[in-house]
């Protein structure tokens, strides 16, 4: 996964594309999560990216509670 990377080897954002990869499902399937509110994601010029630390801190949060987490949360909605 390449990600958008501003330093160092981490990435600070990943496209819809590998977001879609990463949790094996369709690019329609998190577009259509970001459209609703449920899902993180930052808006330029109508190319959505998705924050690697929301990404990060989802997975953290589901390991930690050893369970299932809402990703509307880490949305401006959720918050």
């Amino acid at each position: 996964m390449s990600g958008l990377r501003t330093n160092g080897d981490k990435p600070r954002f990943y496209s819809v594309a590998e977001v879609a990869r990463m949790f094996g499902m369709s690019k329609v399937t998190v577009y259509r999560a970001i459209a609703d509110g449920d899902f993180p994601a930052v808006k330029i010029r109508g190319r959505l990216i998705v924050p690697a630390k929301a990404v990060d801190a989802m997975v953290e949060a589901a390991v930690s509670a050893h369970g299932v987490v809402d990703a509307g949360a880490w949305t401006a909605e959720g918050a």
